[in-house]
């Protein structure tokens, strides 16, 4: 569903830079899709209301390396007092991949916080489960570890 718009916003929006316009509107059509690609994940995962761990786990880690690569991108940004936005080409293309960047990072947020949320709630109650019986501390964890 989402590689239709990112392929027609690649053809208008792309870098104008000295490369083969075919590989500027591929790159271009690359960030775009990668900044919308984990929404058919998260929508799954909220519409079965049942996580398994290990997809969890990576959707997390795709959102802190999300956070991180944005937070590098506007630093460097900050850092070179806007020259990068200028190697990157003129015209909107510039702003258009902080912007692809900064929507990522906030489509997996909202993930990251119910993520850490239940990851607190989990642990309280594995905590509490092993205050009770030491020997159902183990049952606790496998059956309150689905986030």
């Amino acid at each position: 569903m989402q590689v239709i718009p990112c392929a027609v916003l690649a053809l208008f929006i792309h870098p104008s830079t000295s490369h083969n316009l075919v590989n500027r509107i591929f790159w271009a059509f690359c960030v775009y899709l990668e900044a919308v690609s984990v929404l058919p994940q998260l929508q799954v995962m909220q519409n079965t209301k049942i996580v398994e761990p290990f997809t969890a786990h990576y959707v997390f880690a795709l959102g802190v390396a999300r956070f991180l690569s944005c937070a590098h991108w506007v630093l460097q940004v900050l850092d070179s007092r806007g020259h990068l936005l200028v190697a990157l080409g003129y015209g909107l293309w510039p702003s258009m991949v902080l912007i692809s960047e900064i929507v990522q990072t906030f489509i997996l947020a909202d993930f990251c916080y119910y993520y850490i949320k239940r990851s607190i709630y989990t642990s309280f109650i594995c905590i509490r489960r092993a205050a009770r019986s030491p020997s159902s501390l183990w049952s606790g964890i496998s059956e309150d570890a689905v986030v």
